[in-house]
């Protein structure tokens, strides 16, 4: 009976393993890393063969599918976990400060860091409309730090997948 158990313990763990380089080689893809897709594509992929050849031995067991099942589920939670830790690449951040605009550029300015300020009309009229390209690893602190400025400010987040020239603080 361990013996089943050892078999479905280190099911659930190849598969946790193969769905974690499966979430990283995705951002890898995603980010524009070849050399990194492939290498996590490859260990992927070496992983999932084993894997699934370790449930089709035994098919009819249901702690086997079970195992898969749950190591693919919290596989995906871990890439999850791994990719906002790793956090590679830039972020493209536009705030909308309908009051604090000037504050705003003036503390991001003293941190270091380059943006480009928009004058804008907004439903209730004049708004300051800040374009930022950051390491994504600097969005959450610069988040932070204009909701506590601002916190009426508006902020939208997207990945960029390149940037050519500019600023970016390190």
């Amino acid at each position: 009976m361990s013996t089943v158990f050892l078999s479905a313990l280190l099911i659930f763990c190849l598969r946790l393993l193969d769905i974690s380089l499966a979430t990283l080689r995705l951002l890898m893809v995603t980010r524009g890393r070849k050399a990194l897709s492939w290498v996590f594509s490859f260990v992927k992929s070496i992983i999932f063969v084993i894997t699934i050849q370790l449930v089709l031995k035994d098919i009819d067991n249901w702690l086997k599918i079970l195992a898969f099942a749950t190591g693919f589920s919290t596989g995906l939670v871990i890439g999850m976990w791994l990719e906002e830790r790793i956090a590679v690449g830039l972020s493209h951040l536009r705030i909308i400060s309908p009051k604090r605009g000037p504050e705003l550029i003036e503390r991001l300015r003293e941190e270091g860091y380059a943006l480009t300020e928009i004058p804008s009309r907004g439903r209730d009229g004049m708004v300051t409309l800040l374009d930022m390209e950051v390491l994504r690893k600097k969005t959450s602190h610069i988040v932070d730090l204009v909701t506590s400025i601002d916190p009426e400010a508006f902020i939208t987040s997207s990945a960029v997948r390149s940037a050519q020239h500019g600023f970016f603080r390190r």
